[in-house]
């Protein structure tokens, strides 16, 4: 009842708020949802009911559960910018469990500034998306049903101020941003150090979009602070009406102990092909790889750490415009025995099949 109130506040104001704005020709403030329901099907049928703890969406097995749902309110005039999302889920449980009391239900809550009135130059701060990767929690704007190994294992949101300007054609955007850490809305308690973060995207027609994304900072106390440097690369490419191409590579390094000058590093190459012979009807097919021998990201206590390929396949139909019903297969395969099967024993391999129905408004 409590954040349910918490939300009417917040409209409350954002109401008030554009009534106020005298900067603005045309504000407006819009109510959004969505909600994404599935099954997933993991075949080594773990015990716990939970897939692998690399993969935060998705991530009950043997039962129905809703992976993400949230209510957002959006203001926007000619100046001023303001988002709130509460939201629920396996998602939301997986992702934020590190966050306290009820940080762990805001999905996004942000506002924005226009600097110049001439220049789409903007200053937002609070809870955003995160600059990297192309996939979002939001699985009607992705091409798969589940993320990609590494889309799972680099941050889905991120907490800080962000500087940011788009090119009157829109064809370039160029960010910076102060950050609060590697997917963090509180700091890590004995952690003093900001991190910071910027992208590049470039748009040289409707078909092709570049970005390169980047991570500096810490995400450990002071104590034992080990410095993390992260390239986030990918390209979207619109062959044509019916074929899609997203290729992307990510590299990652972080110092081995506190002051040395050597480094643990993990390497994530991705990517989706997809086929849309209708407008309610997508194919997709991807292929990935997660080499991370030292575990910075993905721990196994195995010789040779995080080793693993990854194939899928998805079937989509759009049952109404705002109703998305989807199918995936999905295969893992690691180089060490790390998935846990039913008699608790380990295997190299690992299978599911999801289904989810997302509906938004």
């Amino acid at each position: 009842m409590k954040k349910f109130l918490l939300m009417a506040l917040v409209l409350a104001f954002f109401q008030t708020a554009q009534a106020q704005d005298s900067t603005s020709t045309v504000p407006s403030f819009t109510i959004s949802g969505y909600l994404e329901a599935y099954y997933n099907h993991d075949f080594n049928r773990p015990r716990n009911n939970t897939a692998p703890s690399f993969l935060y969406n998705f991530n009950r097995a043997g039962e129905v559960n809703l992976n993400l749902g949230f209510i957002k309110g959006a203001y926007t005039s000619e100046r001023v910018r303001a988002n709130l999302a509460l939201a629920v889920g396996t998602y939301m449980n997986a992702n934020y469990a590190a966050e306290p009391g009820v940080l762990r239900n805001i999905y996004e809550a942000n506002a924005g500034i226009k600097l110049a009135k001439k220049a789409n130059l903007w200053l937002d701060a609070g809870i955003m998306s995160s600059h990297i990767g192309f996939e979002s929690a939001i699985g009607k704007d992705n091409w798969t049903l589940t993320r990609s190994l590494v889309a799972e294992n680099s941050p889905y949101f991120e907490s800080g101020a962000r500087l940011s300007y788009t090119t009157d054609d829109s064809k370039l955007y160029l960010a910076a941003l102060y950050l609060n850490g590697w997917q963090r809305i509180q700091r890590v308690d004995g952690n003093t150090t900001p991190a910071f973060g910027t992208q590049v995207t470039y748009k040289p027609s409707a078909a092709v979009t570049l970005n390169y994304s980047t991570f500096i900072g810490n995400d450990k106390p002071d104590s034992v602070r080990q410095m993390r440097y992260y390239h986030n690369v990918y390209g979207i490419f619109q062959l044509s009406q019916r074929w899609g191409i997203t290729a992307g590579v990510d590299y990652g390094t972080e110092q081995k102990q506190k002051g040395s000058s050597s480094s643990n590093h993990w390497l994530v190459p991705v990517m989706i092909v997809r086929y849309s012979p209708s407008s309610k009807v997508n194919v997709a097919l991807r292929g990935e790889y997660f080499q991370d021998k030292k575990g910075v990201i993905i721990a196994t206590g195995t010789p040779e750490g995080f080793k693993t390929w990854g194939l899928s396949a998805n079937l989509d139909y759009a049952v109404m415009p705002n109703v998305l019903w989807r199918i995936e297969a999905r295969t893992l395969s690691s180089k060490d025995a790390i998935f846990t099967e039913r008699d608790s024993s380990t295997a190299q391999n690992d299978t599911f099949v999801t289904t989810s129905l997302a509906i938004s408004f």
